[in-house]
Protein backbone atom coordinates (compact mmCIF):
# COMPACT_ATOMS: atom_id res chain seq x y z
CA UNK A 1 0.00 0.00 0.00
CA UNK A 2 1.17 3.55 -0.68
CA UNK A 3 2.51 5.66 2.20
CA UNK A 4 -0.20 7.27 4.28
CA UNK A 5 1.30 10.72 3.73
CA UNK A 6 0.28 10.47 0.08
CA UNK A 7 -3.41 10.15 0.96
CA UNK A 8 -4.22 13.89 0.72
CA UNK A 9 -2.45 14.13 -2.63
CA UNK A 10 -4.28 11.09 -3.95
CA UNK A 11 -7.66 12.33 -2.82
CA UNK A 12 -7.00 15.71 -4.35
CA UNK A 13 -6.00 14.03 -7.60
CA UNK A 14 -9.13 11.95 -7.63
CA UNK A 15 -11.30 14.97 -6.89
CA UNK A 16 -13.89 12.71 -5.40
CA UNK A 17 -15.66 15.32 -3.33
CA UNK A 18 -19.42 15.00 -3.07
CA UNK A 19 -21.91 17.60 -4.21
CA UNK A 20 -22.05 19.80 -7.28
CA UNK A 21 -19.14 20.24 -9.61
CA UNK A 22 -18.00 23.58 -11.00
CA UNK A 23 -20.73 25.27 -13.00
CA UNK A 24 -23.44 22.75 -12.08
CA UNK A 25 -26.79 24.18 -10.92
CA UNK A 26 -27.74 23.70 -7.25
CA UNK A 27 -29.30 20.31 -6.62
CA UNK A 28 -27.35 18.60 -9.39
CA UNK A 29 -26.35 15.04 -8.58
CA UNK A 30 -22.78 14.38 -9.69
CA UNK A 31 -22.04 10.73 -10.36
CA UNK A 32 -18.29 10.14 -10.13
CA UNK A 33 -16.96 7.38 -12.40
CA UNK A 34 -13.35 6.24 -11.99
CA UNK A 35 -11.22 4.48 -14.59
CA UNK A 36 -7.52 3.94 -15.25
CA UNK A 37 -7.36 5.98 -18.43
CA UNK A 38 -5.24 9.03 -19.03
CA UNK A 39 -6.23 12.60 -19.76
CA UNK A 40 -8.69 13.14 -22.60
CA UNK A 41 -7.07 14.13 -25.88
CA UNK A 42 -10.15 14.85 -27.97
CA UNK A 43 -9.85 11.69 -30.03
CA UNK A 44 -12.82 10.10 -31.76
CA UNK A 45 -12.93 7.49 -29.02
CA UNK A 46 -13.01 10.23 -26.35
CA UNK A 47 -15.82 11.97 -28.21
CA UNK A 48 -17.85 8.75 -28.36
CA UNK A 49 -17.55 8.23 -24.62
CA UNK A 50 -18.56 11.84 -23.97
CA UNK A 51 -21.58 11.41 -26.24
CA UNK A 52 -22.63 8.32 -24.28
CA UNK A 53 -22.32 10.23 -20.99
CA UNK A 54 -24.34 13.15 -22.35
CA UNK A 55 -27.09 10.80 -23.51
CA UNK A 56 -27.33 9.33 -20.01
CA UNK A 57 -27.58 12.85 -18.60
CA UNK A 58 -30.30 13.71 -21.13
CA UNK A 59 -32.30 10.71 -20.00
CA UNK A 60 -31.73 11.61 -16.35
CA UNK A 61 -32.27 15.37 -15.87
CA UNK A 62 -30.37 16.85 -12.96
CA UNK A 63 -27.55 14.28 -13.18
CA UNK A 64 -24.00 14.92 -14.35
CA UNK A 65 -21.31 12.32 -15.01
CA UNK A 66 -17.85 13.30 -13.84
CA UNK A 67 -15.14 10.97 -15.05
CA UNK A 68 -12.13 10.55 -12.76
CA UNK A 69 -9.12 9.29 -14.73
CA UNK A 70 -6.41 7.61 -12.66
CA UNK A 71 -3.65 6.51 -15.07
CA UNK A 72 -1.15 5.47 -12.37
CA UNK A 73 -1.49 3.29 -9.24
CA UNK A 74 -5.20 2.79 -9.89
CA UNK A 75 -5.59 -0.14 -7.48
CA UNK A 76 -3.73 1.58 -4.63
CA UNK A 77 -5.57 4.87 -5.11
CA UNK A 78 -8.98 3.22 -5.22
CA UNK A 79 -8.10 1.29 -2.07
CA UNK A 80 -7.09 4.46 -0.24
CA UNK A 81 -10.23 6.24 -1.46
CA UNK A 82 -12.25 3.45 0.15
CA UNK A 83 -10.36 3.79 3.44
CA UNK A 84 -10.96 7.55 3.38
CA UNK A 85 -14.66 6.98 2.57
CA UNK A 86 -14.22 9.00 -0.61
CA UNK A 87 -14.89 6.35 -3.25
CA UNK A 88 -16.37 7.26 -6.61
CA UNK A 89 -19.92 5.94 -7.08
CA UNK A 90 -18.88 3.77 -10.01
CA UNK A 91 -15.47 2.35 -10.80
CA UNK A 92 -14.00 0.28 -13.57
CA UNK A 93 -12.92 -3.14 -12.34
CA UNK A 94 -9.97 -4.82 -14.01
CA UNK A 95 -10.43 -8.57 -13.74
CA UNK A 96 -6.70 -9.00 -13.14
CA UNK A 97 -6.97 -7.24 -9.78
CA UNK A 98 -10.64 -7.88 -9.01
CA UNK A 99 -9.97 -10.19 -6.07
CA UNK A 100 -8.77 -7.35 -3.86
CA UNK A 101 -11.89 -5.26 -4.45
CA UNK A 102 -14.33 -8.15 -4.19
CA UNK A 103 -12.84 -9.95 -1.19
CA UNK A 104 -12.34 -6.68 0.71
CA UNK A 105 -15.97 -5.73 0.04
CA UNK A 106 -14.96 -2.48 -1.67
CA UNK A 107 -17.58 -3.07 -4.34
CA UNK A 108 -21.28 -3.82 -3.91
CA UNK A 109 -23.21 -6.92 -4.92
CA UNK A 110 -25.34 -6.06 -7.95
CA UNK A 111 -27.56 -9.13 -7.71
CA UNK A 112 -30.39 -7.34 -5.84
CA UNK A 113 -30.56 -4.74 -8.61
CA UNK A 114 -30.44 -7.40 -11.31
CA UNK A 115 -33.22 -9.38 -9.64
CA UNK A 116 -35.44 -6.29 -9.33
CA UNK A 117 -34.89 -5.07 -12.89
CA UNK A 118 -37.18 -6.82 -15.35
CA UNK A 119 -35.50 -5.11 -18.29
CA UNK A 120 -32.07 -6.52 -17.52
CA UNK A 121 -31.10 -9.94 -18.90
CA UNK A 122 -27.95 -11.79 -17.87
CA UNK A 123 -28.28 -13.87 -21.03
CA UNK A 124 -27.30 -10.85 -23.12
CA UNK A 125 -23.67 -11.53 -22.16
CA UNK A 126 -21.29 -14.39 -22.88
CA UNK A 127 -21.78 -16.66 -19.81
CA UNK A 128 -18.13 -17.16 -18.86
CA UNK A 129 -17.46 -13.44 -19.26
CA UNK A 130 -20.46 -12.46 -17.14
CA UNK A 131 -19.52 -14.95 -14.42
CA UNK A 132 -15.90 -13.80 -14.17
CA UNK A 133 -16.65 -11.21 -11.45
CA UNK A 134 -19.08 -13.33 -9.45
CA UNK A 135 -18.91 -15.21 -6.15
CA UNK A 136 -21.63 -17.82 -5.76
CA UNK A 137 -24.84 -15.83 -6.41
CA UNK A 138 -23.24 -12.40 -5.94
CA UNK A 139 -22.35 -10.27 -8.98
CA UNK A 140 -19.72 -7.58 -8.42
CA UNK A 141 -19.40 -6.06 -11.87
CA UNK A 142 -21.15 -6.04 -15.22
CA UNK A 143 -18.68 -6.80 -18.00
CA UNK A 144 -17.80 -4.07 -20.44
CA UNK A 145 -15.41 -5.84 -22.78
CA UNK A 146 -12.65 -8.44 -22.73
CA UNK A 147 -9.93 -10.06 -24.75
CA UNK A 148 -8.63 -13.60 -24.95
CA UNK A 149 -4.92 -14.05 -25.54
CA UNK A 150 -4.69 -15.54 -29.03
CA UNK A 151 -2.01 -16.52 -31.51
CA UNK A 152 -1.71 -13.89 -34.22
CA UNK A 153 -0.02 -14.91 -37.44
CA UNK A 154 1.06 -12.98 -40.52
CA UNK A 155 -0.66 -14.58 -43.49
CA UNK A 156 1.59 -12.78 -45.95
CA UNK A 157 4.72 -14.30 -44.42
CA UNK A 158 3.08 -17.74 -44.29
CA UNK A 159 2.13 -17.47 -47.96
CA UNK A 160 5.65 -16.40 -48.95
CA UNK A 161 7.07 -19.45 -47.17
CA UNK A 162 4.33 -21.75 -48.53
CA UNK A 163 3.44 -22.80 -44.99
CA UNK A 164 -0.18 -23.71 -44.12
CA UNK A 165 -1.96 -21.45 -41.64
CA UNK A 166 -2.34 -22.78 -38.08
CA UNK A 167 -5.41 -24.93 -37.60
CA UNK A 168 -7.68 -24.94 -34.57
CA UNK A 169 -6.37 -28.34 -33.46
CA UNK A 170 -2.64 -27.68 -33.85
CA UNK A 171 -0.33 -29.01 -31.15
CA UNK A 172 3.08 -28.08 -29.72
CA UNK A 173 5.03 -30.16 -32.25
CA UNK A 174 3.22 -28.47 -35.13
CA UNK A 175 3.78 -25.08 -33.52
CA UNK A 176 7.52 -25.69 -33.34
CA UNK A 177 7.65 -26.98 -36.91
CA UNK A 178 5.76 -23.90 -38.09
CA UNK A 179 8.08 -21.53 -36.19
CA UNK A 180 11.08 -23.30 -37.72
CA UNK A 181 9.77 -22.99 -41.26
CA UNK A 182 8.97 -19.29 -40.81
CA UNK A 183 12.43 -18.42 -39.46
CA UNK A 184 14.85 -16.81 -41.93
CA UNK A 185 18.44 -16.87 -40.72
CA UNK A 186 20.87 -13.97 -41.06
CA UNK A 187 23.33 -13.75 -43.93
CA UNK A 188 26.35 -14.63 -41.80
CA UNK A 189 26.91 -17.06 -39.00
CA UNK A 190 26.22 -15.37 -35.71
CA UNK A 191 23.85 -12.79 -37.18
CA UNK A 192 20.39 -12.52 -35.67
CA UNK A 193 17.66 -14.01 -37.87
CA UNK A 194 16.10 -11.68 -40.41
CA UNK A 195 12.74 -13.12 -39.48
CA UNK A 196 11.64 -15.14 -36.46
CA UNK A 197 8.96 -17.75 -36.49
CA UNK A 198 7.58 -16.61 -33.12
CA UNK A 199 8.01 -13.30 -31.27
CA UNK A 200 8.35 -14.67 -27.74
CA UNK A 201 8.48 -12.21 -24.84
CA UNK A 202 8.90 -13.07 -21.19
CA UNK A 203 5.48 -11.68 -20.37
CA UNK A 204 3.83 -14.33 -18.16
CA UNK A 205 0.32 -13.19 -19.08
CA UNK A 206 1.16 -14.17 -22.65
CA UNK A 207 2.63 -17.64 -22.11
CA UNK A 208 1.68 -19.29 -18.79
CA UNK A 209 -1.56 -20.52 -20.40
CA UNK A 210 0.63 -22.87 -22.43
CA UNK A 211 0.99 -24.87 -19.21
CA UNK A 212 -2.79 -25.35 -19.27
CA UNK A 213 -2.45 -26.48 -22.86
CA UNK A 214 0.10 -29.08 -21.81
CA UNK A 215 -2.55 -30.46 -19.46
CA UNK A 216 -1.18 -28.93 -16.25
CA UNK A 217 -1.46 -25.78 -14.17
CA UNK A 218 0.91 -23.48 -12.32
CA UNK A 219 -1.17 -22.71 -9.24
CA UNK A 220 -3.94 -24.12 -7.09
CA UNK A 221 -6.49 -21.81 -5.49
CA UNK A 222 -7.78 -23.66 -2.44
CA UNK A 223 -5.33 -23.64 -0.84
CA UNK A 224 -3.16 -21.25 -2.83
CA UNK A 225 -0.09 -23.29 -3.67
CA UNK A 226 2.53 -23.23 -6.40
CA UNK A 227 4.68 -26.23 -5.45
CA UNK A 228 3.46 -29.30 -7.24
CA UNK A 229 2.07 -27.08 -10.00
CA UNK A 230 4.55 -24.46 -11.17
CA UNK A 231 7.28 -27.08 -10.88
CA UNK A 232 5.15 -29.90 -12.33
CA UNK A 233 6.08 -32.05 -15.30
CA UNK A 234 3.77 -30.05 -17.59
CA UNK A 235 5.16 -26.70 -16.46
CA UNK A 236 8.75 -27.87 -16.90
CA UNK A 237 7.91 -29.18 -20.37
CA UNK A 238 6.37 -25.83 -21.30
CA UNK A 239 9.34 -23.75 -20.14
CA UNK A 240 11.76 -26.19 -21.79
CA UNK A 241 9.78 -25.94 -25.02
CA UNK A 242 9.96 -22.13 -25.02
CA UNK A 243 13.64 -22.16 -24.05
CA UNK A 244 14.42 -24.44 -26.97
CA UNK A 245 12.53 -22.17 -29.39
CA UNK A 246 14.80 -19.32 -28.30
CA UNK A 247 18.02 -21.35 -28.18
CA UNK A 248 17.36 -22.79 -31.64
CA UNK A 249 16.83 -19.29 -33.05
CA UNK A 250 13.14 -19.64 -33.91
CA UNK A 251 12.24 -16.99 -31.33
CA UNK A 252 14.30 -13.99 -30.18
CA UNK A 253 16.25 -13.96 -26.96
CA UNK A 254 15.45 -11.32 -24.36
CA UNK A 255 18.44 -9.25 -25.51
CA UNK A 256 17.50 -9.60 -29.19
CA UNK A 257 13.98 -8.38 -28.44
CA UNK A 258 15.38 -5.39 -26.56
CA UNK A 259 17.94 -4.51 -29.23
CA UNK A 260 15.37 -4.69 -32.03
CA UNK A 261 13.72 -1.54 -30.70
CA UNK A 262 10.48 -2.33 -32.52
CA UNK A 263 7.55 -4.69 -32.20
CA UNK A 264 8.81 -7.61 -34.25
CA UNK A 265 5.38 -8.78 -35.35
CA UNK A 266 4.07 -5.39 -36.51
CA UNK A 267 7.44 -4.82 -38.21
CA UNK A 268 7.00 -8.09 -40.17
CA UNK A 269 10.09 -9.56 -38.52
CA UNK A 270 8.16 -12.33 -36.77
CA UNK A 271 5.46 -14.55 -38.23
CA UNK A 272 3.57 -15.28 -35.00
CA UNK A 273 2.96 -13.68 -31.62
CA UNK A 274 0.66 -14.31 -28.66
CA UNK A 275 -1.27 -11.23 -27.58
CA UNK A 276 -4.70 -9.77 -26.93
CA UNK A 277 -7.25 -7.93 -29.01
CA UNK A 278 -5.75 -4.59 -27.94
CA UNK A 279 -2.74 -5.25 -30.17
CA UNK A 280 -4.90 -4.85 -33.27
CA UNK A 281 -4.90 -1.10 -32.68
CA UNK A 282 -1.09 -1.10 -32.89
CA UNK A 283 -1.10 -3.32 -35.95
CA UNK A 284 -3.51 -0.91 -37.61
CA UNK A 285 -0.74 1.70 -37.43
CA UNK A 286 2.18 -0.57 -38.28
CA UNK A 287 5.55 0.81 -39.47
CA UNK A 288 5.96 1.46 -43.19
CA UNK A 289 8.59 0.13 -45.57
CA UNK A 290 10.85 2.19 -47.85
CA UNK A 291 8.01 2.59 -50.35
CA UNK A 292 5.65 3.92 -47.69
CA UNK A 293 3.54 0.75 -47.49
CA UNK A 294 2.51 -0.66 -44.09
CA UNK A 295 4.66 -3.65 -43.18
CA UNK A 296 1.54 -5.43 -41.96
CA UNK A 297 -2.15 -4.72 -42.53
CA UNK A 298 -5.28 -6.12 -40.96
CA UNK A 299 -5.76 -8.19 -44.11
CA UNK A 300 -2.44 -9.89 -43.33
CA UNK A 301 -3.46 -10.89 -39.80
CA UNK A 302 -4.86 -14.28 -38.90
CA UNK A 303 -6.07 -15.46 -35.48
CA UNK A 304 -5.61 -18.96 -34.12
CA UNK A 305 -6.03 -20.59 -30.71
CA UNK A 306 -2.93 -21.35 -28.70
CA UNK A 307 -1.30 -24.69 -29.56
CA UNK A 308 -2.46 -27.50 -27.29
CA UNK A 309 -1.78 -31.12 -26.40
CA UNK A 310 -5.22 -31.43 -24.80
CA UNK A 311 -8.57 -31.80 -26.61
CA UNK A 312 -9.45 -28.06 -26.59
CA UNK A 313 -7.15 -25.07 -26.43
CA UNK A 314 -7.35 -23.01 -23.23
CA UNK A 315 -6.63 -19.32 -22.91
CA UNK A 316 -7.04 -16.49 -20.44
CA UNK A 317 -9.35 -13.51 -20.78
CA UNK A 318 -8.64 -10.03 -19.52
CA UNK A 319 -11.83 -8.12 -18.83
CA UNK A 320 -12.99 -4.72 -17.68
CA UNK A 321 -16.33 -4.15 -16.02
CA UNK A 322 -18.43 -1.58 -14.21
CA UNK A 323 -18.72 -1.96 -10.44
CA UNK A 324 -20.68 -0.03 -7.83
CA UNK A 325 -18.60 1.22 -4.92
CA UNK A 326 -19.58 -0.19 -1.55
CA UNK A 327 -19.89 3.35 -0.14
CA UNK A 328 -21.91 4.67 -3.08
CA UNK A 329 -24.40 7.36 -1.97
CA UNK A 330 -26.60 7.10 -5.06
CA UNK A 331 -26.96 3.36 -5.46
CA UNK A 332 -30.09 3.30 -7.62
CA UNK A 333 -28.62 5.90 -9.96
CA UNK A 334 -25.29 4.07 -10.07
CA UNK A 335 -27.10 0.87 -11.07
CA UNK A 336 -28.96 2.77 -13.76
CA UNK A 337 -25.65 4.10 -15.10
CA UNK A 338 -23.95 0.68 -15.03
CA UNK A 339 -26.90 -0.87 -16.82
CA UNK A 340 -26.83 1.94 -19.40
CA UNK A 341 -23.09 1.66 -20.04
CA UNK A 342 -23.42 -2.07 -20.74
CA UNK A 343 -26.55 -1.68 -22.86
CA UNK A 344 -26.68 -2.31 -26.58
CA UNK A 345 -26.95 1.42 -27.26
CA UNK A 346 -23.80 2.36 -25.33
CA UNK A 347 -21.75 -0.68 -26.31
CA UNK A 348 -22.61 -0.33 -30.00
CA UNK A 349 -20.92 3.08 -29.89
CA UNK A 350 -18.19 2.35 -27.34
CA UNK A 351 -16.86 -0.74 -29.10
CA UNK A 352 -16.13 1.18 -32.28
CA UNK A 353 -12.70 1.79 -30.72
CA UNK A 354 -11.86 -1.85 -31.51
CA UNK A 355 -9.73 -2.29 -28.41
CA UNK A 356 -11.48 -5.45 -27.21
CA UNK A 357 -14.32 -7.92 -27.75
CA UNK A 358 -17.66 -6.71 -26.46
CA UNK A 359 -19.06 -8.75 -23.56
CA UNK A 360 -22.55 -8.43 -25.06
CA UNK A 361 -23.27 -11.21 -27.51
CA UNK A 362 -25.38 -9.02 -29.81
CA UNK A 363 -22.71 -6.34 -30.23
CA UNK A 364 -19.86 -8.86 -30.57
CA UNK A 365 -21.80 -10.79 -33.21
CA UNK A 366 -22.72 -7.58 -35.01
CA UNK A 367 -19.07 -6.59 -35.21
CA UNK A 368 -18.15 -10.09 -36.35
CA UNK A 369 -20.55 -9.82 -39.29
CA UNK A 370 -18.76 -6.68 -40.42
CA UNK A 371 -15.21 -8.02 -40.03
CA UNK A 372 -13.71 -11.44 -40.66
CA UNK A 373 -10.92 -10.56 -38.25
CA UNK A 374 -13.43 -9.83 -35.48
CA UNK A 375 -15.31 -13.02 -36.35
CA UNK A 376 -12.17 -15.09 -35.77
CA UNK A 377 -12.32 -14.28 -32.05
CA UNK A 378 -15.81 -15.67 -31.46
CA UNK A 379 -14.94 -19.42 -31.63
CA UNK A 380 -12.30 -18.89 -28.91
CA UNK A 381 -14.58 -17.27 -26.32
CA UNK A 382 -15.88 -20.50 -24.80
CA UNK A 383 -12.32 -21.59 -23.95
CA UNK A 384 -11.51 -18.36 -22.07
CA UNK A 385 -10.70 -18.60 -18.36
CA UNK A 386 -10.46 -15.68 -15.91
CA UNK A 387 -6.98 -14.71 -14.76
CA UNK A 388 -6.04 -15.89 -11.27
CA UNK A 389 -5.93 -12.24 -10.19
CA UNK A 390 -9.72 -12.28 -10.33
CA UNK A 391 -9.75 -14.78 -7.44
CA UNK A 392 -6.41 -14.40 -5.66
CA UNK A 393 -5.33 -11.23 -3.86
CA UNK A 394 -1.67 -10.43 -4.34
CA UNK A 395 -1.43 -12.41 -7.56
CA UNK A 396 1.28 -10.03 -8.79
CA UNK A 397 3.71 -12.04 -6.61
CA UNK A 398 3.06 -15.05 -8.84
CA UNK A 399 3.73 -13.18 -12.07
CA UNK A 400 6.88 -11.64 -10.59
CA UNK A 401 8.28 -15.03 -9.63
CA UNK A 402 7.34 -16.64 -12.94
CA UNK A 403 9.13 -13.83 -14.77
CA UNK A 404 12.25 -14.37 -12.66
CA UNK A 405 12.16 -18.12 -13.28
CA UNK A 406 11.95 -17.72 -17.05
CA UNK A 407 14.64 -15.03 -17.02
CA UNK A 408 17.02 -17.34 -15.17
CA UNK A 409 16.36 -20.13 -17.68
CA UNK A 410 16.81 -17.95 -20.76
CA UNK A 411 19.62 -15.68 -19.60
CA UNK A 412 21.55 -17.76 -17.08
CA UNK A 413 20.94 -21.22 -18.50
CA UNK A 414 19.37 -22.50 -15.31
CA UNK A 415 17.65 -25.87 -15.37
CA UNK A 416 13.89 -25.31 -15.90
CA UNK A 417 12.84 -27.51 -12.97
CA UNK A 418 15.27 -25.85 -10.59
CA UNK A 419 14.15 -22.36 -11.64
CA UNK A 420 10.45 -23.17 -11.40
CA UNK A 421 10.81 -25.03 -8.12
CA UNK A 422 12.66 -22.11 -6.54
CA UNK A 423 9.95 -19.69 -7.66
CA UNK A 424 7.20 -22.05 -6.50
CA UNK A 425 8.71 -22.20 -3.01
CA UNK A 426 8.99 -18.40 -2.89
CA UNK A 427 5.35 -17.99 -3.96
CA UNK A 428 4.20 -20.36 -1.26
CA UNK A 429 6.25 -18.48 1.33
CA UNK A 430 4.67 -15.19 0.29
CA UNK A 431 1.11 -16.49 0.52
CA UNK A 432 1.84 -18.18 3.85
CA UNK A 433 2.62 -14.81 5.46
Amino acid sequence: MLPRKLLPVILATLALGQGCGPGYPPGTIVLHVANWGGAKEGTEDDKRVEAIYREFERQNPGVRIQEESVPLDYVAKMSLAYIAKAQPEVMMLDLSSAALFIDSKMVADLRPYIAADKDFHCGDYFPNVFNAATRDEAVYALPNDFTPVVMYYNKRLFDQAHVPYPKADWNFVQFRETAQKLTIQGDRKGDAPKQYGYAFKNWPAGWVMLIWNKGGDYLSQDPIQATGHLDSKEAVETVTFLRDLVNDGYAPSISETASAGVDLFSNAQAAMVASGHWSLLDYKHAPKDAQGRPKITWDDIGVAPLPHDIPQSQTVMYESGYAMSALCKHKDLAWKFIKFMTSYYAQHLYQMSGIAVCARKDVAEERAKASALEASFLPLISSCRPPYGSRIEGYEVVEDQITKAMDSVLQSGRDPFEALHKSALQIDREFAK
